[in-house]
């Protein structure tokens, strides 16, 4: 498969399909940004910097101020790939990114979420 065309997205792009996905099951975006400041370290400023920007994926996980550690946490199948098997590092946080945001249309807990 082609990465590099996901890599070159804009994250802009996907960003308000993200809101779409968890707001069309009664979440909200500021539980998808604080899922997404948990995974990146970004705050609502540098999250927003990005966004105004138009980063694409490999900018917006390049600047990404720091992955949370405890990734290796998330475990579980997205667009049928096992994301702890995911061998290319850019492509396991995009699809890291993917399995916090479909746990949370899901309605799962964000403390289970944000493995705490």
């Amino acid at each position: 498969m082609d990465n590099s065309r996901i890599f070159k997205t804009p994250f802009a792009g996907v960003y308000p399909l993200y809101i779409q996905k968890v707001e069309k099951k009664g979440r909200t975006k500021a539980e998808l940004d604080e899922i997404i400041f948990w995974l990146t370290g970004y705050d609502e400023s540098g999250l927003n910097t990005q966004l105004e920007k138009k980063s694409d994926f490999a900018t917006f996980f390049e600047h990404a101020p720091q992955i949370n550690p405890n990734v290796a946490l998330i475990k579980g199948v997205i667009c049928g790939h096992r994301v702890e098997d995911i061998q290319d590092p850019l492509m396991q946080k995009i699809r890291f990114l993917d399995k916090l945001v479909d746990e949370l249309a899901k309605g799962k807990a964000m403390e289970k979420i944000l493995r705490k």
